[in-house]
């Protein structure tokens, strides 16, 4: 199935949604939509440029855009459902899993508790729906700890974690098992490269295996990124996919605390810096301060919010930390969510311009 640029939006702005990709020349007439409980995902020709960007931010509720698989038309639809349809109970096919993560060639769901004792059965499928696949994980665990991981379960095919991403361009050396990395968070690694200028130092205080770093690497003549992680092995599969990138020059893999880091060798460094640690990043925003530059830079920060008003929410925590450094902040650039992780809960990045 080929990748597309992929447009969410709720049911209820399907049709909005629609026409306004049309008058863009955006909509992938060759791709099929699809359902995703109460949203639909739109097949794009390509990314939308920026002022693409706020006219669908302004006339769309919430749009979200990412990469995502679709089916050609022309194609026959394989759905779990239809796949299952004989080998479950008619009642246990609505908590069938809808999202299926795809590092790889290893598919990624979360089986729920009353579909576990046929957790074998829906690997199955998933591999014949999806030829490219070769393994099946079951997320045992929520990522928890200082190294942001999970504990996984194969549910079918080859027992495995460790697989080849590809991404923007991009090849990484992924451990599913040992070191943190999203596939759903593609999008949001090109638009942070996109907004990279020639000749920008960058810290990437939380880089794990180097999404971040190593794609504004690649789209960048003059760069310097400083890639930090705590994770030994992360910090290992980081220094695979710099060399594979062909990026080694650019991006310097450093091990350790980012606090420590940043101390000790990376104080004024920076023109930006991408925290992507949402569960703790509020704890470090006077270290990202400490590593921009005198004259100030522009920061990326991180965090899950579970409040009515997120965007509102982040800003508002963000700006509070900043007061407490020696820095202020000149504006804020954009404050977006990134993508939904349970019902009203969702990962939002602020950007933000500090002096």
């Amino acid at each position: 199935m080929p990748e597309a640029v992929d447009l969410k939006v709720s049911k209820t702005s399907t049709q909005k949604a629609l026409a306004l990709l049309r008058k863009l020349a955006l909509l992938n007439s060759k791709l099929k939509l699809e359902r995703e409980n109460d949203y639909i995902h739109i097949p794009l020709t390509r990314m939308p440029l920026a002022n693409e960007l706020e006219e669908l931010r302004k006339n769309l509720h919430r749009p979200q855009i990412s990469k995502r698989e679709f089916l050609k038309i022309h194609e026959q639809q394989t759905r779990l459902v239809d796949l299952l349809s004989e080998e479950l109970p008619p009642h246990m096919l609505a908590s069938l899993p809808h999202a299926v993560d795809f590092v790889g060639d290893i598919a990624v769901v979360e089986v729920p508790p009353e579909l576990e004792p046929h957790k074998s059965i829906i690997g199955a499928a998933i591999l014949k729906a999806h030829k490219r696949v070769r393994t099946v994980l079951s997320k045992w665990s929520p990522v928890s700890g200082v190294y942001r991981l999970r504990t996984f379960e194969v549910i079918g095919g080859e027992a495995k974690t460790q697989t080849v991403h590809r991404e923007h361009g991009c090849v990484y050396h992924v451990d599913l098992a040992k070191a943190y990395f999203s596939s759903r968070l593609s999008y949001e690694h090109l638009r942070v490269a996109s907004l990279v200028k020639e000749g920008e130092a960058v810290v990437d205080m939380f880089a794990g295996i180097g999404p971040f770093s190593i794609l504004a690497a690649r789209k960048h003549a003059v760069i310097r990124v400083y890639a930090i992680d705590m994770n030994p092995y992360a910090y290992k599969l980081l220094m695979k996919n710099i060399a594979v990138n062909r990026v080694v020059g650019k991006v310097t893999a450093i091990v350790g605390d980012a606090r420590q880091v940043v101390n000790e060798r990376l104080n004024g460094v920076a023109d930006r810096v991408i925290m992507n640690l949402p569960e703790k990043a509020i704890e470090y925003v006077d270290v990202a301060c400490k590593a921009l530059k005198p004259e100030g830079g522009v920061i990326h920060y991180y965090q899950f919010v579970d409040t009515p008003e997120p965007l509102d929410a982040a800003r508002h925590r963000f700006t509070e930390a900043v007061k407490q450094t020696n820095r202020s902040i000149h504006r804020i650039l954009e404050t977006r969510i990134v993508r939904g992780i349970a019902p009203f809960k969702y990962q939002v990045v602020v950007d933000a311009e500090i002096k």
